[in-house]
């Protein structure tokens, strides 16, 4: 058959052509992709020593990269690329982004451009970084990371980041692993709002955050959220502002776990605000979250669920932890554990009755400062605790540690 330029039929199969395209790419890519996988953009690892070298690392998000000295204010490419001068007034660009794209009448596909390499600090740290995005989401240094990315071993310093949701320091969502790295500095946003990272569904483990988190809905002073995701022998010494599930370590858990850490910045919310974790669960009995071997003395005030650990322990667990702080609140206020539903336990935890300022807790075991600082509290229920001589010493074989009669438990990883 003859097909006439522009005729029918020649119309038909081009409109189809295109069609089956369009539909053959968006059903070939996976729903997660990353710039790694795309062979015109093949990765290089990357040794860092300025700011532009750091800025490489958007295009190569698959590579090994490491840091080769500090970052800061006076480092080239600063004034360019970091600065508050920079873009226009928004300051650094986050490293990856998520690509959305539509075709007519075959659907939506979205590509992710997340960290999936390694990004090793090796000890240096990135200071004086400014992000100025309040209507942008996922706004840290590190956009994203897969399941596959790891950054190590980095300090990101005074740093002054503001966005809308998933804020953090060094990555606002993190699906892979953060280890051995810390932040200081102002973060700013409105939900999923964190020190160190915005929302984590990854590991994050051995850091720690210092400074001041506002926002408006989960908000904690290490990270925003914790969904099915660990925080393990981590702290926070920030102080977290927030409307609802504030908390000093993790705003809100679902499904996840928060171990061996602990938390000593003000916290102050209206509903959901604990020392430690401002919301712990989700109604669905196969993914309670998990706080043990934890501990805040963290001065909680509120209104509404508000604890000195865990301000509503919604499906959720506590054990082998305590808190200190004083707690301040209008209604459901315990020294332990504002809030708790009818299946959440609190087992072998406790908080001291005498600095708390509440006699009362849904789960837990009061205690006065003196038996608080007593090892026999803690050995009578099985706690994996020795005693030391010293503040200075470790037993690194055991969780907790006490000088008895003196201090706290604190956690033998502490220095």
């Amino acid at each position: 058959m003859k097909i006439i330029p522009g005729g029918r039929s020649s119309n038909y199969l081009a409109r189809f052509g295109i069609f089956f395209i369009i539909t053959a790419i968006i059903i070939g890519f996976p729903s997660s992709y990353s710039v790694g996988d795309d062979n015109s953009q093949p990765s290089q690892n990357l040794e860092i020593y300025n700011w532009y070298d750091l800025d490489a690392v958007r295009d190569n998000l698959s590579g090994y990269h490491i840091l080769m000295n500090d970052l800061n204010s006076t480092t080239e490419g600063y004034e360019e690329l970091a600065s508050p001068t920079a873009n226009g007034g928004k300051g650094w660009q986050p490293i990856g982004y998520t690509k959305i794209v539509r075709s007519c009448g075959a659907g939506v596909a979205s590509f992710d451009y997340y960290l999936r390499g390694t990004f090793d600090g090796q000890g240096y740290e990135i200071r004086d970084l400014f992000i100025n995005r309040p209507d942008e989401n996922k706004v840290s240094l590190f956009y994203a990371t897969l399941d596959s990315g790891r950054i190590k071993n980095i300090g990101v310093t005074n740093v002054t980041v503001t966005g809308a949701s998933t804020i953090g320091c060094l990555v606002g969502w993190n699906e892979g692993t953060v280890d051995n790295s810390y932040s200081s500095g102002n973060v700013n946003g409105e939900v999923r709002v964190g020190g160190l990272v915005g929302s984590n569904v990854g590991t994050v483990l051995n850091s720690y955050s210092s400074g001041n988190v506002n926002g408006s809905s989960r908000v904690g002073g290490l990270a925003g959220s914790n969904r099915g995701g660990s925080l393990n022998n981590s702290h926070s010494m920030c102080s977290v502002i927030g409307v609802d599930d504030v908390g000093g370590l993790v705003g809100y858990t679902q499904g996840g776990t928060v171990n061996n850490s602990y938390s000593t910045g003000d916290v102050n919310g209206n509903q959901n605000v604990g020392g430690l974790v401002g919301l712990n669960g989700v109604r669905d009995a196969e993914t309670k979250s998990i706080v043990r071997d934890s501990y805040s003395t963290s001065n909680v005030n509120g209104n509404y669920k508000v604890g000195g650990l865990v301000g509503h322990n919604y499906y959720g667990t506590v054990s082998n932890s305590y808190s200190t702080g004083n707690v301040a609140g209008y209604s459901d206020v315990g020294g332990l554990v504002g809030k708790k539903a009818l299946l959440p336990t609190a087992s072998n935890s406790f908080w001291d009755t005498e600095t708390s300022g509440q006699a009362t807790s849904d789960g837990g075991t009061g205690k006065n400062t003196t038996e608080m600082k007593n090892i026999t509290t803690f050995s009578e229920v099985d706690w994996n605790i020795i005693a030391v001589a010293n503040t200075t010493m470790r037993e690194p074989a055991y969780i907790w540690n006490i000088v008895n009669n003196l201090t706290y438990p604190f956690l033998s990883w502490q220095s």
